[in-house]
């Protein structure tokens, strides 16, 4: 899929939103990323990874993602390369493997998130890899919207890089047309 193909595709099926939404960060935009819409119908997602699958290294044994945005992106993404899959989840406010999952010294591993915009959540499934000394092939996600401010420090595969615009309350151009606001997160 070329990216317009992909931008068109993720509108249609609600993922890029247009309106004047509040950030989970405080901050406003035109746009939200719903990428929780993706997973609403299995073959959209397989459409979206198979696209993903082809910019990707072989030969990766597992695939893990943050909790919980990235579980539905990880397995789908495992399951398409044949490959095992586990996440990380918050215990006690860090994340960490729990659940009977583990990881091996050299085991080949890809860090997938379904929406990137600071990396937080993925730097720390990085570290929870790096300290059981995995050979970290790179990140990938569905969508990277850190307008390029985020470095891993290893590959970084997003299906799609889009910049969105977002600002302080006290300057938001939406606010100042009296459009009201809409707070679609998590948080």
């Amino acid at each position: 899929m070329k990216r317009q193909e992909i931008i068109e595709f993720i509108k249609e099926i609600g993922v890029l939103q247009e309106g004047h939404f509040k950030l989970t960060s405080g901050l406003h935009s035109k746009q939200y990323m719903q990428c929780a819409k993706v997973f609403e119908q299995p073959k959209n997602a397989e459409k979206l990874v198979t696209a993903l699958k082809k910019s990707l290294p072989s030969n990766i044994d597992t695939v893990i993602a943050p909790a919980i945005g990235g579980i539905c992106m990880g397995y789908e993404l495992a399951h398409t390369l044949g490959s095992r899959f586990i996440f990380a989840e918050r215990q006690n406010g860090q994340m960490t493997l729990r659940r009977g999952f583990k990881l091996s010294r050299g085991e080949r591993v890809l860090i997938a998130e379904d929406v990137v915009t600071t990396g937080g959540s993925v730097k720390e499934v990085l570290e929870i890899a790096r300290e059981a000394g995995c050979d970290l092939i790179g990140v990938t996600a569905l969508v990277d919207r850190s307008n390029g401010s985020v470095d891993f420090g290893i590959p970084f595969y997003p299906l799609l890089k889009i910049e969105v615009a977002a600002y302080q309350p006290k300057e938001c151009p939406l606010c100042q047309q009296g459009m009201a606001v809409d707070k679609p997160g998590s948080r």
